[in-house]
């Protein structure tokens, strides 16, 4: 009997998914291997029920590395969320005669099959290929996970469309992007798009007040006033939600928790809650502007891929197969200088948590400061320059004096 391998997809889409798993299973087909895909992650495997599963063949996945999507679906289900949900999880692997597993997510699925593989001892051999719109895991050389640029130029062309319509009708859109951990999308489509500012939850402490976001965006329009221009785009990476105290969602019903214990930040309301805070705080310094709130995030996800995820996705999926194939297992599947890279799924976890860690945008690079430098935005220098200063505040019914008790705290060197 020919060992099988399944393979399966947990978290959010990302576009280059099929490209995985394409090129994983032509590659186990050349190694004499059983191929299975295992449909909506590990929802069914965590809760015990028999999973749907599909026999793969070379026509069900020669042409589907350029559609977006998963023909596999997905789901956002912990398979180590308690000791019973990992030994289900297992077990349905072992009844399915399971040899190799390839599992396609980020953060959070990273985690549940490093507890499967941890479990297993190799038995059952793991292998992950990190997938994420939000570019927060840590991959070597600073690689990005697949599914960023297709989200980024995506993004990129929604807002410069946003931008134009700014500019013709002279009203701000806030847009809220996906980001939970991470402003890397918020920042790329930002700095790829030129819009006006980017919003980070990197740029403030581990809590923060939705009225220090708020003012991140007001002084940014004041300080377009003053420089003639009434409009502008302002993105926000929706993590910023993670950091604003609980009080902050008083008047939100229903915020939950996935079954990794994250918030379910789609419940939020961002956009809303910053755009009305936006325009109270408009109304109180006498500044009349058009204030409206924009969501991107399910438009990215499932996006056709763009050739550098197709072309990554592949080399992914082969190299998961060829790790697993050579004996390898419990390890993230990575590039480095052109070569495939497994990284051991133990070094990839925070020692206090135990949990897979994540990369922040790193406001230190020059990567950074480059987009930094070509937004508009309040700057301590904004507030030590008496000519400056004075301009800012005669676009507000607010004196100098005035003006730098409100907003001096949210200017960023």
């Amino acid at each position: 009997m020919r060992d099988t391998l399944a393979i399966l997809v947990g978290g959010g889409p990302a576009p280059g998914i099929n490209g995985v798993i394409a090129s994983a299973a032509m590659e186990a087909f050349g190694c004499g291997l059983r191929v299975i895909g295992i449909y909506d992650g590990y929802r069914d495997l965590a809760a015990g029920r028999e999973p749907r599963v599909v026999e793969l063949t070379f026509d069900h996945v020669s042409r589907i590395h350029t559609a977006g999507g998963s023909i596999l679906r997905t789901s956002r289900t912990n398979p180590a969320q308690d000791e019973l949900t990992l030994e289900r999880s297992i077990a349905a692997l072992v009844a399915l005669h399971v040899r190799y597993l390839v599992c396609i997510g980020g953060d959070d699925t990273t985690y549940g099959a490093a507890q499967i593989a941890q479990r297993m001892h190799g038995h059952i051999g793991v292998a992950t290929v990190p997938k994420t719109i939000d570019n927060d895991l840590p991959l070597p050389d600073n690689a990005p996970t697949f599914g960023f640029e297709t989200a980024r130029s995506v993004g990129a062309g929604i807002l410069e469309s946003l931008m134009e319509d700014a500019r013709t009708t002279a009203r701000w859109y806030v847009v809220v992007c996906m980001g939970r951990k991470s402003g890397a999308l918020a920042l790329g489509m930002c700095k790829a798009a030129g819009s006006t500012l980017a919003v980070l939850p990197e740029e403030f402490g581990e809590r923060t007040d939705l009225q220090a976001v708020v003012d991140t965006v007001v002084g940014a329009i004041v300080k377009r006033r003053s420089l003639g221009r009434e409009h502008g785009v302002a993105v926000v990476a929706e993590g910023i939600a993670e950091r604003l105290a609980s009080d902050a969602f008083a008047g939100s019903e229903n915020v939950g928790r996935d079954s990794f214990g994250n918030i379910r930040l789609a419940d939020i309301p961002l956009g809303t809650m910053l755009r009305d805070g936006i325009r109270r705080r408009l109304d109180e310094i006498g500044v009349d502007s058009a204030v409206h709130a924009k969501d991107i995030g399910y438009e990215l996800r499932c996006a056709k891929p763009v050739p550098f995820d197709v072309d990554y996705t592949r080399t992914l999926g082969y190299g998961a197969v060829r790790y697993l194939v050579d004996g390898g297992s419990g390890a993230l599947i990575a590039l480095s200088g052109g070569n495939v890279r497994p990284i051991a799924l133990s070094d990839l976890a925070d020692p206090r948590t135990g949990r897979i860690r994540t990369r922040c945008v790193d406001t230190a690079t020059e990567a950074y400061h480059v987009a930094r430098d070509y937004m508009v935005r309040l700057e301590p220098a904004d507030f030590t320059d008496a000519e400056r200063l004075a301009s800012l505040a005669a676009c507000t019914n607010l004196d100098p004096r005035s003006f730098r008790a409100t907003f001096e705290r949210v200017a960023l060197p």
